[in-house]
């Protein structure tokens, strides 16, 4: 067992003289499968083809893209786990200083767009070899789509990197099909046919199937009511049972996306993670520091894919899909036993989830014969009735991981869905979460308080939170455990004006909580709320949405969710007086800071200048007092 080869030496002592498949990356090499790059060439691996890695290559020159020759059949290239702009720039498109993707965490070892930029280097050296597209860039970007960084709607990835073909969506279907296609000696170009797959054509002669005509990108750049129209189509046909095709007109072309492949099915699931990983970084980064990204998951366990949840503000339903598929128990003990045996294992396994880490099976019957509701969902805004509640086989696993020999602690740190946990009648998972799977504090959801936010962000109302958290603390008392929860919060959601900005504000002063980082929306390719922020309209209704896009009430936002920091004072002040809420600002015990010329007294009390300070909120007086 070894890595997959990286130059002409690794092949040589394989005896190979050309590649079927060479792999392009923007992440270093990782061979784990928590990282795509390795799921897709090991799978390709054990269906008898020769895969070689070419991980973060120079762009600003030819050499590195001809380190392993040309392959056989295809490049295969990807910009990474995560979008090459989200992973460059902050919400406030600041470069960030960090990579965690790569060899010690140095920033500027891949190219912004890095999908784009290695396909048309890959173009210019090797005319005539096709290339194929993968990953979580090109499956967001699929098609024409609203980019943050450019303010302006570009056009599918596929035409602006020149590709042949797009794989969108978990890859290990259409990659082995793609790849005996290519074996049998079929051209690229006549590989219209596969699921989860998005190619380019002139005419439409060869389709066969019902499809949907989109706006087209010529009317999706220049009104923004075509663009909410073309996402609604998009999102309601992300479905592998209930989509149709989907065509989009350019001016000299078509881009056709074929329907979503199916969810994969157990046995499948469970043998592209019994492959033969390394499970770590390729040796030549040891010097350089290692691959952080590595740090977290190392000794994790993927249980799950999907997520039902479908929150507005993220993408995962639209690359994953609704339709929940997991491993078998006896996959995750065996992956569990190689955790166990590696040299640094501690004791701790760090994780056991995915998108949703208590989501084990599909959220009814019906979805596995009929797919996902095309215009509802299954926990907004009530559960539906059909939803199957029951944590009995997630809390089977994690009792007989935390059996094994050598285990000390098996945590849960991959999102808890709360509001499905709460609406189990059987608390028996509740209170063995509590019990034996965190520590100390649990990290959870709630992203907001205010009713008209949390509709366009998709999440329960409150009520359901101040229900979750309730019984979090009966538990824990029960438990003689003093153990805390951590609310993440999000600030400038599509629909958070700055009366719902000083609500959010009133709760935190209430819970006496005052987070100690803040996320402002970020608008990312593939989500329904980034839709919301380009054209201020809810697709689902075509009525208009408040989207606070001025970076000055951006900032005020912030400030409000962090309203007892003194550098925000001005920031609060201005909030609540825009607002109307002036009343906040005074002496008494609901007001979040005092009268402007009290500023150098803020922490004492009125008329009683020896008094002593105020003790500081720590992450222990979350929720103490009464929700």
């Amino acid at each position: 067992m070894d890595f997959l080869p990286v130059n002409k030496e690794d092949m040589a002592k394989r005896g190979w003289e050309q590649l079927d498949f060479i792999y392009i990356t923007g992440d270093a090499y990782v061979d784990h499968p928590s990282f795509g790059c390795a799921i897709i060439s090991r799978v390709l691996e054990s269906h008898g083809y020769k895969v070689g890695i070419i991980a973060q290559p120079d762009w600003k020159s030819d050499e590195d893209f001809k380190r392993l020759g040309v392959p056989r059949l295809a490049f295969l290239v990807t910009g990474g786990n995560i979008d090459s702009m989200v992973n460059h720039y902050s919400v406030a498109k600041k470069r960030r200083s960090r990579d965690f993707y790569s060899p010690g965490g140095e920033m500027g070892l891949r190219p912004d767009r890095a999908t784009i930029v290695y396909c048309q280097k890959l173009r210019q050296l090797f005319k005539d070899t096709p290339i194929m597209i993968g990953g979580l860039e090109a499956s967001l970007r699929r098609l024409s789509h609203y980019d943050y960084w450019d303010n302006r709607v570009r056009r599918s990835i596929l035409l602006d990197s020149q590709a042949d073909l797009l794989m969108y969506g978990m890859g290990e279907h259409q990659i082995v099909e793609i790849a005996d296609a290519l074996d049998s000696g079929l051209d690229i170009h006549d590989i219209t046919y596969i699921k989860g797959t998005v190619y380019k054509t002139k005419t439409l002669d060869r389709i066969y199937d019902e499809y949907i005509t989109l706006p087209s990108y010529k009317e999706v750049s220049a009104d923004k009511l075509a663009y909410a129209k073309g996402f609604l189509t998009q999102y309601q046909n992300s479905d592998a049972i209930t989509a149709k095709m989907l065509v989009e007109p350019y001016n000299d072309c078509f881009v056709v996306q074929n329907t979503p492949s199916l969810p994969i099915e157990r046995a499948e699931f469970d043998r592209a993670y019994s492959l033969p990983y390394m499970r770590d970084f390729h040796p030549m980064y040891k010097d350089k520091g290692g691959i952080p990204a590595i740090e977290e998951v190392k000794f994790s366990i993927i249980s799950n894919r999907g997520c039902y949840g479908n929150c507005n503000f993220c993408a995962l339903a639209f690359h994953q899909g609704r339709v929940i598929s997991s491993r078998s128990h006896k996959s995750i003990l065996i992956e569990a036993e190689k955790i166990i045996n590696d040299p640094d294992f501690k004791g701790y396994i760090h994780d056991v989830g995915g998108p949703t880490a208590n989501f084990r099976n599909p959220a009814c019957d019906k979805q596995l014969t009929k797919g996902a509701c095309r215009d509802r969902q299954c926990l907004f805004p009530t559960p539906c009735k059909n939803l199957k509640v029951d944590h009995t086989d997630y809390l089977q696993l994690l009792r007989k991981l935390r059996d094994l020999p050598r285990v000390k602690k098996v945590f849960v740190r991959s999102g808890i869905r709360y509001d499905y946990l709460i609406y189990d009648n059987d608390t028996t998972f509740f209170r063995e979460l509590c019990e034996h799977h965190i520590s100390g504090q649990l990290k959870v959801a709630p992203e907001h308080i205010s009713p008209r936010v949390l509709a366009k962000m998709g999440k329960p109302g409150r009520d359901v939170y101040d229900r979750f958290v309730k019984k979090y603390y009966e538990i824990n008392k029960k438990l003689g455990k003093n153990q805390f929860l951590v609310p993440y919060l999000m600030s400038s959601h599509p629909g958070s004006d700055l009366k719902a900005a000083v609500e959010l504000a009133e709760y935190l002063r209430d819970i006496g909580y005052m987070p100690e980082q803040v996320q402002d929306f970020y608008p990312t390719p593939g989500t329904l709320s980034t839709c919301m922020f380009y054209t201020e309209i809810d697709p689902r209704t075509m009525e208009k949405v408040y989207v606070p896009k001025n970076p000055h009430e951006k900032a005020m936002q912030r400030a409000l969710m962090q309203y007892r920091n003194p550098k925000n004072y001005d920031l609060v002040e201005e909030a609540l007086k825009k607002a109307g809420r002036t009343d906040l600002i005074g002496f008494d015990k609901h007001c979040l800071i005092k009268p402007r010329k009290n500023i150098g007294q803020n922490n004492f009390k009125k008329n009683k200048p020896d008094a002593k300070p105020k003790k500081k909120k720590t992450i222990r007086n979350i929720h103490k007092k009464k929700v």
